[in-house]
């Protein structure tokens, strides 16, 4: 059980991603779930503002594809680690979403802080999880970042390339 984020982060450590292993279809299926979170709220919305119960019955059924889904990426986890991993991807792709209107808007500067929070974010969603992949070992090098989300994210941006084919 891990009660901190310095537990969180000892445990991220102590594992080192086999480079043979291609994770990019993990990474394409958790922008994909992202997605369906937020057609989940659309549908939500839409319902509300339209009062037709239609869009009730295709956000149930957006969900429950939606969470076969995210058995994918989280086949086994502890306490709330579900729902923390559902909110960090929505919380990111949110933030990507309000940091490319920005970027429209020419405000560079208020964007950038915006993505780089989203990849906070989704770094943190992959430090939760990518323990869970049996394909993880043990690691020997340290990421020099003491923040959570630096430690994560140079953890990360070596796990996964959605380049690679």
């Amino acid at each position: 059980m891990i009660s901190n984020y310095k537990q969180l982060i000892a445990k991220v450590n102590d594992f080192k991603i086999d480079q043979n292993i291609d994770l990019s279809s993990g990474e394409d299926l958790s922008i994909g779930v992202m997605n369906l979170i937020s057609i989940e709220e659309h549908l939500f919305y839409t319902s509300q503002k339209t009062k037709n119960k239609k869009y009730l019955e295709m956000l149930n059924e957006v969900r429950i594809m939606r969470t076969e889904l995210m058995k994918e990426l989280i086949p086994d986890y502890e306490g709330e680690v579900w729902c923390i991993s559902k909110h960090l991807l929505s919380s990111s792709m949110r933030l990507m979403e309000v940091g490319t209107k920005e970027l429209k808007k020419d405000n560079k500067e208020k964007a950038w802080k915006l993505f780089e929070k989203s990849y906070q974010l989704y770094t943190l969603f992959w430090g939760l999880n990518l323990s869970k992949n049996e394909k993880v070992k043990a690691k020997e090098d340290k990421p020099n970042d003491k923040s959570i989300f630096g430690k994560l994210g140079s953890i990360v941006q070596h796990a996964i390339d959605c380049c690679r084919e």
